[in-house]
């Protein structure tokens, strides 16, 4: 089964549970699903953008990957887990993630194995 992505109510912002940011939503018609300043998420989602995942561990951003067509994707491992997710990174918003920090998870990424 093919991964449906669902915006409907779910573009909002929130407050990061790693370093504690005021995260708006995306101006882009997506929905921000992690922090633009330290890049860690929620394990909120079972299909994107539903957040009917039980979970709600933290995830750690653990390494990227540049994709042609998508542009970079960050690796995310939750913390309570152990699931590993993929999430676009936003570059293009008026609060962007934070590219630095991206480069260095080039250099750092950990084995998923």
């Amino acid at each position: 089964m093919g991964r449906k992505f669902t915006v409907q109510g779910t573009n909002q912002g929130f407050t990061c549970a790693h370093c504690g940011l005021e995260v708006p939503a995306l101006q882009n018609g997506s929905v921000r699903n992690h922090c633009p300043r330290c890049l860690y998420s929620l394990h909120v989602d079972i299909q994107p953008g539903d957040r009917a995942n039980p979970c709600k561990g933290v995830m750690e951003p653990i390494g990227v990957e540049h994709n042609a067509k998508k542009g970079w994707i960050i690796l995310h491992k939750c913390q309570k887990c152990g699931e590993v997710g993929r999430n676009k990174a936003a570059l293009d918003d008026p609060v962007p993630d934070d590219y630095d920090l991206i480069i260095r998870l080039t250099q750092d990424r950990e084995p998923l194995l």
